[in-house]
């Protein structure tokens, strides 16, 4: 790690996932994981699928309610007890373990899918990580990475808060479509599918909302909106986000690789 950056530690999310210990009140990735995730997969039943990097591991219980055989890790005690609390009157099962993304503790081809989000932008030489995805997947598994996209208002947002030391995670970077494909293609994939997604709601409306807690003012995680106009911008999303435009403009960017 050069001198002149900052890193993210363990000591970080522990810190983020004991704040932020109240799920409800965290924004989730709206299904957009999950949904990409059913548009390769048509019958989840009985597939052994890994979140690495789970959080509060939302994603993993959605699929775990379609009957996937799910597996949620972290190095985090604080996001594991989030999920064991979830879990607790959850009508699924979940199998949670604490590990490193480096060194997974599973056997070589083990899972039909390997999934992350908000992982890989955390450090500075990612790829092992994609290495080890690689490894533990089965012939034909398949791989979900997402990121944040590079040319967005958030990144610079973000250089400024690490540079003043007031970034949550300590350290993190972003990715172009480019970067993030050839990273994937570089562990041995074979990509086939490629996305980007905007922000819901919109980072205004979440500093906004972020600047007026600290005045005890909370609005709503999620602002209702007309219907129609909310009808209108999902169908204009799901008609875009496989094309250059949503590669450029979205927060995040994802890629699916499968392993040949």
């Amino acid at each position: 790690m050069g001198l002149n950056k900052r890193i993210s530690t363990r000591q970080h999310w522990e810190a983020f996932w004991q704040r932020k210990h109240e799920v409800q009140k965290v924004y989730d990735n709206s299904e957009r994981i999950v949904g990409h995730i059913r548009s390769i997969i048509n019958d989840l039943n009985g597939k052994k699928i890994l979140e690495v990097g789970a959080g509060t591991g939302r994603d993993s219980f959605l699929l775990a309610e379609a009957g996937a055989e799910v597996t949620v890790l972290d190095y985090a005690d604080n996001s594991l007890l989030i999920i064991k609390k979830i879990l607790h009157d959850a009508p699924v099962k979940l199998d949670l373990i604490k590990g490193d993304a480096f060194q997974l503790p599973f056997k070589t081809n083990s899972f039909d899918l390997v999934f992350h989000q908000g992982l890989l932008e955390h450090f500075e030489d990612p790829q092992p990580i994609l290495n080890e995805n690689f490894r533990i997947l089965k012939t034909n598994g398949l791989l979900l990475v997402d990121v944040p996209q590079k040319y967005h208002f958030y990144t610079l947002i973000k250089k400024i808060l690490i540079a003043l030391n007031r970034w949550f995670a300590g350290w993190e970077t972003e990715f172009t479509i480019s970067q993030l494909q050839n990273k994937v293609s570089s562990a041995g994939f074979v990509i086939i599918q490629r996305y980007g997604e905007w922000m819901h709601p919109s980072l205004c409306y979440r500093i906004g909302r972020e600047l007026l807690l600290k005045v005890n003012i909370e609005l709503p995680l999620y602002p209702r909106g007309l219907p129609l106009i909310r009808r209108w911008r999902t169908q204009l999303r799901e008609k875009l986000r496989t094309s250059k435009f949503a590669f450029y403009t979205g927060l995040d960017i994802g890629i699916v690789g499968r392993k040949r």
